[in-house]
C-alpha cells in the first residue's frame, strides 16, 4: 500500500475533474455549411502526389507525409516496420543525429517519423529549412548500426513490460483471433521475431517499402504555393519510385491479405492473466465498411448512439446504472484493403466480469430490434456537428481529410457535405447499420482476465436461452487447453501464511525489538536518479519519493490522518481512504496483519514460474493482495488496486533477492510498475532504532 501516493493524487484530481464536466447535448440544427479549402495539388513524376494549402492566420506551416501502401506482412521479422520508423530520423547522410537534433531543437520545430511516412510542423520563418531537413531523413536515412541495437533492446523492453499487462495482451490476442496470426492486422512483435531483425533487414525493407509510388504530401499554413512547389519539387523530384511496387502486394506475394474467416456461432474467448485484477472485456466483429459506402454515416450513428461517448446507451446501462466499470465505449472502422472491425469493449472487476458481458450483449441486441429515440438521433447529430467544427480548427484535420479524399476515392465536396449526410440518417437507417454491422449471431466475446476467478461463471453464462461456448487462447493468441488451478491446501489460513513470513524473515524474537525502520531504494527513470524513503515507528509511515535530489511526493499516514504532500501543496486523503491505508501500518505490517480478521487466503498462483500462496484485504478505496512463495514463505509480490470514482488502477510490485540486516532478511530488489513501465529498484539503505524527528510525519 505504501507504493501508491502517486495515483491517489492523481486519482483524487480526475474524480473532482469527471464530477464538474457538462454532458449536456445541445439541440441539433441545420448543419451549417463547412468551407473545407481544397488544396493545390500537383503529381510529380514519381507519383508523389503533392497537396498544398494556403492559411496565413497563424505563422506556422505542418507537413504531413503518408505513404499509404497496402498492409505488410512481416512474418518471421515482425516489429521491422517499428524498427524503421524509429531509426528513420536518427540521422541521415546530409546531417547526423546530434547536429539534427540540436537544430530542430533550436528552431522549436517538431518531426516524428514511422516506416510509412512522417510529421513535421515549425513557424513559416523556419518552413524552407525544416522541409529541407523533413525531405533528407525520409529521403537519404542512415541506418547505423549503434542506433540499430538500442532501438532495438527499447523494443524488447516494450515486449517484457507489456507481458504483464493486460490491455496489451487483451489487443494482442484480439487481433490474433479476428485475424488470425497469417494476416497482417493479427501479428504481433515477439522476442523471436524482433531478434531475427537484422540491420540489413530494415536497409532492404526501406528500399522495397518506402517509395513514392502511393505517397501523399499535404503542406499546410503560412506559405506560398508557386513557392513552395518549386521547393517541393528540388527536395523530392529524386525520390525513385519502383514500377513493381504492386507486384509486392499481388496474389503471389507473401503480402497477399487473406480473408480472415467468419465465426460461425457467438463464442467466449478466455485468455488468462493469473495476476490481473481487472477483466477486459470486447465484443467484436469483423465488417466490410469503407468511407465511400452509402450507409457510412448511418453506421457511424448508430455507433455513436450505442458506445462512442459518455452520453451513449453502453456507458450510461454499465457505468452509470450498474457501476460495473468506469467506462464501456464501442467504436468502428474502416478499411479500404481488408476487412475493418467493430468493437464494444469495458474493463471491469473480475467479480462482475459475466455481468458487465451480459449487458452489452442485451445493449447491441436492444439498438438492432428496437428503434432507437428521435432524441438519441438529434443528440448524436449534434455530437457530431461541434465535433466535426471544431476538428476543422486543426491543420492535422485538414491534412487528413485532403489525403481521404484521394487515396479513398471520395467525392471532392465529401466534407463540405459531411454534415449534410449526417443530418439525413433516420431512425431507421441506424437499425438497418445496426443489424448489418454488429454481427449477435457470430461475434466473437474476448475475455482477458484471472481465469481462476471469472472461468466457471463465463462458462455458465446464456444468452437467450441457449449457453454460449467457452474457448481458451494463450498471450499469442494459439488455442489452448482450459486452465488448471492448484487447489488451497486443507487447514491452511491466511495467519499460518503470515507467521510462516515472519519466522522467515527472522522471528518474532528479531522484530519485537525494532522501534524505528528506515528503508531507502534507488532506481533510474528516464535518465534520472529516483529515491524512495519510508520511515516507520509504531503507528506512524513517512514515504518520500525524490528525482535527482529534489522531492516529487511525500504521503504520510498514522493512527489519526493521512495526507499526500507535493511541493507546497498538501492534500488530505478522505477518511475512508485513510482507513484502508491504516492497515499498511506497523514496522513490520505482517505483525498487524496477524490480528485483522478481514484478512483471506484466497488460493495459489503463479509468479513467473514460482507458486505463491496469496492473501488479500479488501477496503473500500484499497485492496491489496500479498503473494508469498510456498516453498520459502517469503514474499515475493505486492498488488494493490485503488478505486476512486468509478475508476481502477492497479499497482504491482515484485520484490526478491532477500539480504540480512541485523539478522532479519530485507528484499534488496523491489521491481516497481507505473502503468505500462516499470522500474528496479535497489535497496541502498537500512537503519535499525534510529531516533527521528517527528517533524517526519507532519
Amino acid at each position: 500500500m505504501k507504493k501508491i501516493f502517486l495515483n491517489i493524487l492523481l486519482f483524487t484530481f480526475w474524480s473532482s475533474l469527471s464530477a464538474q464536466i457538462d454532458r449536456s447535448i445541445p439541440i441539433a440544427s441545420d448543419p451549417p455549411q463547412i468551407n473545407f479549402e481544397e488544396p493545390v495539388s500537383i503529381d510529380l513524376k514519381n507519383g508523389l502526389k503533392v497537396m498544398i494549402v494556403e492559411n496565413h492566420k497563424l505563422p506556422r506551416v505542418s507537413i504531413n507525409l503518408l505513404i499509404d501502401n497496402p498492409p505488410i506482412f512481416e512474418g518471421e521479422l515482425s516489429g521491422i516496420s517499428n524498427l524503421t520508423g524509429m531509426l528513420i530520423g536518427k540521422g541521415n547522410t546530409k546531417q547526423n543525429k546530434d547536429s539534427f537534433n540540436e537544430e530542430v531543437d533550436f528552431m522549436g520545430a517538431r518531426m516524428s517519423f514511422s516506416s510509412q511516412g512522417g510529421f513535421a510542423s515549425s513557424l513559416s520563418r523556419y518552413y524552407e529549412r525544416v522541409l529541407t531537413m523533413f525531405s533528407q531523413s525520409t529521403l537519404n536515412p542512415e541506418f547505423l548500426e549503434e542506433e540499430f541495437n538500442q532501438q532495438k533492446n527499447i523494443l524488447f523492453d516494450n515486449i517484457k513490460n507489456n507481458e504483464k499487462n493486460t490491455p496489451s495482451i487483451a489487443r494482442r490476442v484480439e487481433n490474433a483471433i479476428a485475424y488470425s496470426v497469417s494476416h497482417p492486422y493479427g501479428e504481433f512483435i515477439s522476442n523471436e521475431s524482433l531478434e531475427n531483425v537484422k540491420l540489413a533487414d530494415i536497409k532492404n525493407f526501406y528500399e522495397i517499402y518506402f517509395k513514392p509510388n502511393n505517397a501523399y504530401l499535404v503542406i499546410i499554413g503560412d506559405v506560398k504555393v508557386e513557392e513552395t512547389k518549386k521547393l517541393v519539387k528540388k527536395l523530392f523530384r529524386k525520390w525513385k519510385n519502383d514500377s513493381k511496387l504492386d507486384s509486392k502486394f499481388s496474389e503471389k506475394s507473401n503480402n497477399n491479405i487473406i480473408t480472415p474467416k467468419t465465426p460461425d456461432q457467438l463464442g467466449i474467448n478466455i485468455i488468462d492473466m493469473p495476476n490481473s485484477a481487472n477483466s477486459e472485456i470486447t465484443f467484436q466483429n469483423l465488417i466490410d465498411l469503407k468511407m465511400s459506402n452509402k450507409d457510412y454515416f448511418s453506421a457511424l450513428i448508430a455507433n455513436r448512439i450505442l458506445g462512442a461517448g459518455a452520453e451513449s446507451r453502453l456507458f450510461n446501462n454499465i457505468r452509470e446504472d450498474k457501476g460495473y466499470a468506469y467506462g464501456a465505449y464501442s467504436g468502428l472502422g474502416d478499411d479500404k484493403y481488408s476487412k475493418a472491425k467493430f468493437r464494444a469493449t469495458t474493463t471491469t472487476r473480475s467479480q462482475v466480469t459475466d455481468s458487465a458481458l451480459i449487458e452489452i450483449l442485451k445493449e447491441i441486441e436492444k439498438i438492432q430490434n428496437y428503434p432507437v429515440s428521435e432524441k438519441e438521433l438529434k443528440n448524436a447529430k449534434a455530437k457530431y456537428l461541434g465535433e466535426f467544427v471544431l476538428a476543422m480548427e486543426r491543420t492535422s484535420t485538414i491534412a487528413n481529410y485532403a489525403i481521404n479524399i484521394e487515396s479513398n476515392e471520395l467525392e471532392s465536396d465529401y466534407y463540405k457535405t459531411f454534415l449534410s449526410n449526417i443530418n439525413k440518417v433516420t431512425v431507421e437507417d441506424v437499425q438497418k447499420a445496426a443489424n448489418k454491422y454488429f454481427a449477435l449471431d457470430n461475434a466473437q466475446l474476448v475475455v482477458t482476465g484471472k481465469g481462476s476467478e471469472i472461468i466457471e461463471k463465463l462458462e455458465n453464462i446464456q444468452f437467450n436461452g441457449k449457453k454460449i461456448p467457452v474457448n481458451y487462447y494463450d498471450k499469442t493468441g494459439s488455442v489452448t487447453s482450459k486452465p488448471e488451478y492448484s487447489s488451497k491446501p486443507i487447514g491452511l489460513t491466511a495467519k499460518n501464511i503470515l507467521e510462516n513470513y515472519i519466522n522467515a524473515i527472522g522471528g518474532n524474537e528479531k522484530l519485537s525489538p525494532i522501534n524505528s525502520l528506515i528503508l531507502s531504494y534507488e532506481g533510474q527513470a528516464m535518465g534520472s536518479k529516483i529515491i524512495s524513503e519510508e520511515k516507520r515507528v509504531k503507528g506512524k509511515f513517512a514515504n518520500r519519493m525524490t528525482m535527482n535530489g529534489n522531492e516529487m511526493m511525500k504521503m504520510v499516514i498514522t493512527e489519526s490522518r493521512a495526507f499526500a504532500k507535493q511541493g507546497p501543496n498538501k492534500m488530505e486523503l478522505p477518511t475512508n481512504m485513510h482507513t484502508d491505508l491504516k492497515k499498511s501500518l506497523g514496522i513490520f505490517p505482517e505483525l498487524n496483519l496477524l490480528n485483522n480478521p478481514n484478512i483471506k487466503f484466497i488460493g495459489i498462483e503463479k509468479v513467473g514460474e514460482v507458486e505463491a500462496y496469496v492473501i488479500e484485504i479488501s477496503g473500500d478505496v484499497i485492496s491489496s493482495k500479498f503473494l508469498y512463495d510456498v516453498k520459502t514463505g517469503l514474499k515475493i509480490k505486492e498488488i494493490s488496486t485503488t478505486n476512486i470514482g468509478g475508476q481502477s488502477q492497479i499497482q504491482e510490485s515484485e520484490i526478491g533477492k532477500y539480504k540480512e540486516y541485523e539478522g532479519i532478511l530485507f528484499p534488496t530488489i523491489k521491481t516497481q510498475s507505473f502503468g505500462p513501465q516499470s522500474i528496479e529498484m535497489i535497496l541502498n539503505k537500512v537503519i535499525l532504532n534510529s531516533e527521528f524527528n517527528d517533524e517526519v510525519f507532519n
